[in-house]
């Protein structure tokens, strides 16, 4: 059993409680226009973009014609992700759950956890029970970070031995969410009730893009829709202000919020009875 593993940040502080080893998937269902590493969203095609722009000649082109890319010449700056153009990247490898965790154990003493995120790593939900088997014999925490578009429900196993999940709800009008993300949301939010009812909805997180959807009415929505759930546990809100940093080109243009609005919206959370809200 492998998945195709973008990359694995050793250490993070902002995909889940504690220091965490963040694992990223490669693969995404859905496009967000405001999608801040679109470099995940496909899975490459081999057709050489890449390997005549590296400028380390850190790409090849093997007998196989598939991209074979040298870690030890690679020099990070990106070129590869930026001239692609399918939304891939050639830096990615096939993995096995064991072979990640391999990656994970050397982080065991200073991390709480992992968690899985994408592109959309509930593509590869088979893959991340056997990874989360492993991490649980550890006693490490494992989260999944998701788009929501893949039923939580039809995957028990991986339901039962996971920690929770970090659900986006890119807006919570059908319509505004088919423009934001080009599917609508019915998906999303039955996870959402599944999760919440579950003791398994961990944090919801909404990105703020004012000039793409009505940011204020989806924020009141949502919370009006979620706060009936804060009976089955509490839920925690994180807000994240757009940024144009890594995104397409062509959506780098969207207005960036402020603290203060991000604030005033927060405010409106909790007014409904959401307690832990994080602004980002």
């Amino acid at each position: 059993m492998k998945a195709i593993v973008n990359r694995i940040i050793p250490f993070s502080s902002v995909d889940g409680p504690g220091n965490r080893t963040a694992i990223f998937l490669q693969g995404c269902n859905i496009d967000c226009k405001y999608c801040h590493n679109p470099e995940t969203r496909k899975l490459c095609v081999q057709c050489g973009k890449c390997v005549v722009n590296c400028p380390a000649g850190a790409l090849t082109m093997g007998e196989d014609k598939k991209v074979v890319f040298d870690p030890q010449k690679c020099v990070q700056c990106d070129t590869c992700i930026h001239i692609c153009p399918h939304d891939s990247s050639p830096r990615t490898c096939e993995m096995t759950p064991e072979e990640v965790y391999e990656r994970v154990k050397k982080q065991i003493p200073f991390i709480r956890g992992i968690s899985v995120s994408g592109g959309e790593c509930m593509l590869w939900p088979e893959f991340l029970t056997e990874l989360f088997k492993l991490a649980k014999k550890d006693g490490l925490g494992t989260l999944i970070d998701s788009n929501g578009m893949v039923p939580f429900e039809q995957y028990p196993e991986l339901m039962e031995i996971s920690d929770g999940v970090m659900l986006d709800i890119k807006a919570f009008e059908a319509a505004e969410h088919e423009r934001v993300a080009g599917v609508t949301n019915e998906m999303v939010l039955q996870n959402a009730d599944y999760l919440a009812k579950t003791g398994k909805l961990y944090e919801v997180r909404a990105v703020i893009v004012p000039d793409l959807y009505d940011t204020e009415k989806s924020v009141r929505e949502m919370g009006d829709f979620l706060s009936p759930y804060l009976q089955y546990g509490d839920i925690r809100v994180k807000i994240i202000a757009f940024r144009p940093m890594g995104v397409r080109e062509q959506y780098s243009h969207f207005q960036v919020p402020d603290q203060k609005y991000l604030s005033y919206l927060a405010d409106i959370l909790k007014e409904k009875g959401f307690q832990h809200i994080t602004l980002i």
